[in-house]
């Protein structure tokens, strides 16, 4: 996976843990892009995630750092760091360093999730880490969903996935049937490209477990998904059919060769529920939507990014797309950067499925 043909080091909003897992008083462990961090919550709840290593001799906070008030504590000579990453106290003087500091990630807790902002230019975030609850025209509210955090996650770590291979799903309408196992390929009814994120929405057809009494065959079922992808490694997505529920899965590069992917559901809660947690009647469901995304990680997990691909004439348009739309995520000199010799590779690859056709 040495040779892994898009750079792992695109700009963009990441997760890197699940709010819950992240305590008061914790100092958390954590490598992302080829670099060691912490996350550490301060007493009043303020999450920090910085690099790890402290500006006085390099100790490693993660190991053996505390936590007091809002600041972390170096475990070797007890040198204290704000949450700006300034060096605020050193136990056996009276001034504090005022030119060392250590580098402080943008961060943002959202929807049970901590998203930091990955860019090899350092610029400010230049888009939000959207409220899936806010995204889709169906007027949703946090409230009427059970939480996501621990009954409904799914994670695995260190695959050599690229974060792009889950976003180019936003397009690829024919693996539903060979991957999903749908009744029919979907009909994509929305496919929008703007700046920094993308919508992808499409109909299906499946036939449920369950016959009709009357017929004793399985009915048709309609339904659909409303997808939208901010950058190249967040996927949100609304479904609805036999019932409604939200997801969102991430891709964060952990090294040059393999990411961090993670899943998160949200159930609608069933009528007359107030409860927070999923009941266990729903774990079925949960299971299922599981086994969905599990099917595509196995895809991903061993998938070689091909450049140029050899692609069908229905799905040009899309993949051409969103290749041409992610381009944007790597920084110049980057591999995934290119602009002309992309453009003659993906052409390529529609001529090469032209002749096939």
């Amino acid at each position: 996976m040495g040779s892994m043909a898009l750079s792992m080091k695109p700009t963009g909003w990441f997760q890197v843990a699940w709010s819950a897992e992240i305590e008061p008083g914790a100092v958390r462990r954590m490598r992302y892009f080829g670099q060691e961090l912490i996350a550490y919550r301060g007493a009043g709840g303020k999450l920090t995630v910085m690099d790890a290593y402290c500006e006085h001799l390099g100790a490693h906070l993660g190991h053996g750092g505390t936590v007091n008030g809002d600041n972390i504590v170096c475990p070797f000579h007890g040198w204290e760091w704000n949450c700006q990453g300034r060096n605020v106290h050193i136990p056996y003087q009276e001034r504090a360093n005022k030119v060392r500091r250590i580098r402080v990630w943008p961060v943002v807790e959202r929807n049970e999730g901590v998203f930091v902002w990955h860019d090899l230019e350092g610029r400010d975030p230049l888009y939000e880490v959207p409220d899936i609850f806010a995204l889709f025209d169906d007027e949703a509210k946090a409230e009427d969903y059970y939480r996501a955090y621990p009954e409904c996650v799914l994670s695995r770590e260190a695959l050599p996935i690229h974060p792009q291979y889950v976003i180019e799903n936003g397009v690829d309408f024919a693996h539903f049937k060979f991957v999903h196992r749908t009744d029919e390929v979907p009909t994509f009814t929305r496919q929008d490209f703007d700046e920094w994120c993308f919508y992808a929405d499409f109909d299906m057809k499946w036939r449920p477990s369950k016959t009709s009494s009357a017929t004793g065959e399985a009915q048709v079922v309609h339904g659909g998904t409303q997808a939208f992808n901010a950058g190249i490694s967040l996927g949100f997505s609304r479904s609805w059919g036999t019932a409604n529920s939200r997801s969102l899965i991430t891709v964060t590069p952990v090294d040059d060769e393999t990411s961090d992917i993670r899943s998160t559901s949200w159930l609608e809660k069933l009528p007359g529920d107030d409860g927070p947690a999923r009941p266990e009647k729903l774990e079925r469901r949960v299971r299922v939507a599981n086994n969905q995304f599990l099917a595509d990680v196995n895809i991903w997990e061993h998938q070689r990014y091909t450049e140029p691909p050899g692609l069908a004439t229905a799905e040009a348009r899309g993949f051409r797309m969103v290749r041409r739309w992610a381009r944007r995520f790597y920084p110049e000199g980057e591999r995934g950067s290119g602009a002309a010799e992309q453009d003659a590779g993906v052409e390529a690859g529609l001529a090469a499925g032209s002749r096939e056709d």
